[in-house]
C-alpha cells in the first residue's frame, strides 16, 4: 500500500530493529509515526533521536507512547513483579487471559487503548513477542508451585495460593492466544490496513544443538519455550492472514542475530543495572565437602566499589557483547548475523506491495497442503454413500456432537426439525412462526427416539414456553467452569440457546424463516440466463428449495450469516 499521509504505528520503537523501521519508513513520506517503547524514558528518547535526525517532520510527527501491551490498560506502566506480588492486580492479570475472551476484555486492554487513540493505518510490531512471554519461565514457575505443594505449612515463605496464581499468570500459551485475539479484534475496530510482525525463530536460526543456553540444560526448557511461543505466534498470525475482515497480514523472522546498535567503550550493564565487580580473596576459598550452598549463609566476596568497564558492542535488546561473544557467535557455522537496516528494508518493500521472499506468512501459504481436486471430486460420492446407508438402516444422521462446536448441533438438529415438519425451506417461509414452534414440539414430544439422540450428545431442547428445559445428566452447554450452579436470567437463557440449545420458541423460528427468505431471494435475484461459475449456491444447489438438507443449511448460515467463510481455497 502507499504509505504516504498514512498513520504509522511502531511496537518496539526504541529497540535497534524499531529503530531501523522508523528512520527506513520515513522515506516514504507517512502523515504521522507513534513510536512506542516498554518505558516512557526510551519511548521519548526515541522520539527525541527521530526528532534530531529528521527536523523538518516537525515537532508533532513522531508520538512517543509507552507501556506494556500485553497487559490491560491500568497495568500497562507496573512492572512484572509489581504486578505479581500484588494480588488484586494478579487476579486483574489472571483474569484477563483466561477468562473469556469478550468485549470487556478487549476494551480494557493496553493495546486496544492505543489503537484506539490513533487509528494507525500501518502497524509494525518490532516487540520481541516470544522472548517477553518464554522468559517468564513456567518452568521455574511449576518448580515454585511444587516445592509449596511439598511444604505447604511452611509459613516463612510465599503462600502456596501465590505460587499458584503465579503459575497462572506466567501460562504461555493463554497469553499468546488473548494477545492475539486482543490485537486482531483492535485492529478490526481501529481500521488498520496492514500489519507486519518481526519474528523470531528463539534460536537464531540454530537447530537442537545450539551452544548457547541459559542452564546446564542444553538447550534449555526457556530457551526451547521462546522457539515454541514464537511458533505458536506465527500459527496464529497465519490464521489472522485468514480471516477476511483482518488487515493484511505479515510476518518477518530473522534467522541470525540482529546487531548492532553502536561499539564503545564504558560500563557493562545487565538488565538496566551495571555489573558490580566483587572478589574473592584466597583466604576466603570454600571448601567443598558434604553439600554445596547455591546461596551461602555468609558472602566469600567483598564488593571493589566500581563496575565493569569494558570494549562493548550493543546489539539492543539482545544486549551487551564483549569482542569475543560477538566474534563467537558470529563465526561463519554459528548464530552470524542480520543487520537492523535489512529487515527495515523488507518492512518497506512488503508494505508497498512488494515481495521478498522473506514473509513467513506468504511462506506458510504456499507451503501448506490445500483442499485437493481429488477431495472434491470424491465428495459426492461419500455424500451418497452415506445416504444410501441411511436409507437402509431407516435412519437419518444428523449430528454427534464430536465435531464442535455445540451451535453446529443445535443448528443441525433445528434444521433437521423443519424438514421432518415441514419438508421444503418454501413451506417454512410460508409458515407462521408460532405454528412452527407448536409443529417441533409435537415432533419433540411424540418422537422419543429422536429426542433421546438429541439430549443423549449434551444438546438440551428449550420448548416454546422458554422455561421447560429438555436435558440429559451431562449438557455441553453452558459449559462447567467450576461452578456448578449459575443464576437463571432471560438474558442467559438467551445467550445458552444461541450457543448449544435447541430453541423451539417462536423468535428463533422467526429467525429461521429469516434466513431461508435471505438464500431465497440471493437465488431469485440470478438471471435464468446466468449459467457461469461465477455462482456457487445456484437455484440447481439448493434443488429449488424442495427440500431441506440440514448440512448445507448449516454451512451456509456458517459461511454467510456468522462470516466464518474460508478466505483461501
Amino acid at each position: 500500500m502507499d504509505i504516504q499521509n498514512k498513520t504509522v504505528l511502531v511496537l518496539g520503537g526504541w529497540g535497534l530493529v524499531g529503530s531501523a523501521v522508523c528512520r527506513k519508513l520515513m522515506e516514504a513520506h507517512p502523515k504521522r509515526m507513534i513510536i512506542t517503547s516498554l518505558r516512557e524514558s526510551e519511548a521519548k528518547e526515541a522520539v527525541a533521536q527521530m526528532e534530531k535526525e529528521f527536523p523538518s517532520a516537525g515537532k508533532k510527527f513522531f508520538i512517543p507512547w509507552w507501556g506494556n501491551i500485553f497487559m490491560r490498560h491500568d497495568l500497562k506502566d507496573f512492572q512484572r513483579e509489581e504486578i505479581l506480588s500484588d494480588p488484586k492486580r494478579r487476579s486483574m492479570h489472571i483474569d484477563d487471559i483466561l477468562e473469556e475472551f469478550n468485549d470487556g476484555v478487549v476494551h480494557r486492554s493496553a493495546i486496544f487503548h492505543l489503537l484506539n487513540r490513533y487509528k494507525p493505518h500501518i502497524v509494525i510490531d518490532c516487540i520481541n513477542s516470544a522472548t517477553a512471554i518464554a522468559y517468564q519461565d513456567i518452568f521455574q514457575s511449576a518448580r515454585d508451585v511444587m516445592h509449596h505443594l511439598r511444604r505447604a505449612k511452611d509459613k516463612a515463605e510465599f503462600s502456596l495460593e501465590d505460587s499458584v496464581e503465579r503459575l497462572l499468570s506466567t501460562l504461555y500459551i493463554p497469553q499468546i492466544i488473548r494477545h492475539v485475539q486482543t490485537f486482531y479484534r483492535s485492529m478490526h475496530e481501529a481500521g488498520t490496513s496492514i500489519y507486519v510482525k518481526i519474528g523470531t525463530s528463539g534460536t537464531g536460526g540454530m537447530g537442537l544443538n545450539i551452544p548457547y543456553t541459559h542452564s546446564e540444560e542444553k538447550p534449555s526448557s526457556v530457551l526451547l519455550s521462546k522457539s515454541s511461543v514464537a511458533g505458536a505466534h506465527t500459527l496464529l498470525l497465519f490464521l489472522m492472514a485468514r480471516t477476511p475482515d483482518a488487515p493484511i497480514t505479515k510476518e518477518i523472522k530473522p534467522t541470525g542475530a540482529i546487531a548492532w546498535k553502536k561499539i564503545d567503550y564504558g560500563t557493562i550493564s545487565k538488565r538496566g543495572k551495571p555489573i558490580e565487580l566483587f572478589d574473592c580473596p584466597i583466604e576466603n576459598g570454600i571448601v567443598l565437602e558434604k553439600t554445596f550452598r547455591i546461596k551461602p549463609a555468609e558472602r566469600p566476596d567483598v564488593s571493589l566499589n566500581k563496575p565493569l568497564q569494558s570494549v562493548f558492542i550493543d546489539t539492543g535488546e539482545n544486549g551487551i557483547f564483549s569482542r569475543g561473544e560477538f566474534e563467537a557467535i558470529s563465526t561463519p557455522g554459528q548464530m552470524e548475523f542480520v543487520t537492523p537496516e535489512e529487515i527495515a528494508q523488507d518492512v518497506l518493500y512488503e508494505i508497498m506491495g512488494g515481495n521478498t521472499g522473506h514473509d513467513i506468512i506468504n511462506a506458510l501459504d504456499n507451503a501448506t497442503l490445500e483442499p485437493t481436486y481429488r477431495a472434491g471430486f470424491m465428495f459426492q460420492g461419500a455424500l451418497e454413500k452415506m445416504k444410501t446407508l441411511e436409507k437402509e438402516h431407516s435412519i437419518d444422521s444428523v449430528a454427534f456432537e464430536i465435531l464442535g462446536p455445540p451451535r453446529l448441533s443445535k443448528l443441525l438438529y433445528e434444521a433437521y426439525l423443519l424438514k421432518l415438519g415441514f419438508t421444503s425451506v418454501q413451506q417454512v417461509v410460508k409458515t407462521k412462526p408460532k405454528q412452527l414452534s407448536d409443529t417441533l414440539a409435537v415432533i419433540v414430544r411424540d418422537n422419543q427416539a429422536l429426542r433421546a439422540q438429541i439430549i443423549s450428545i449434551g444438546i438440551p431442547i428449550l420448548l416454546p414456553d422458554g422455561k421447560t428445559l429438555l436435558r440429559g445428566n451431562e449438557i455441553k452447554i453452558p459449559p462447567y467452569r467450576g461452578q456448578n450452579e449459575l443464576p437463571i436470567t432471560k438474558a442467559a437463557i438467551d445467550r445458552w440457546a444461541e450457543s448449544g440449545w435447541i430453541d423451539l420458541r417462536s423468535g428463533n423460528m422467526e429467525r429461521w424463516k429469516a434466513r431461508f427468505t435471505a438464500a431465497i431471494t440471493t437465488v431469485e435475484n440470478l438471471k435464468e440466463t446466468e449459467t457461469s461459475s461465477r455462482y456457487f449456491r445456484n437455484h440447481e444447489y439448493w434443488k429449488n428449495f424442495t427440500e431441506i438438507d440440514p448440512g448445507k443449511i448449516v454451512g451456509w448460515i456458517f459461511s454467510e450469516e456468522e462470516k466464518g467463510s474460508r478466505m483461501k481455497a
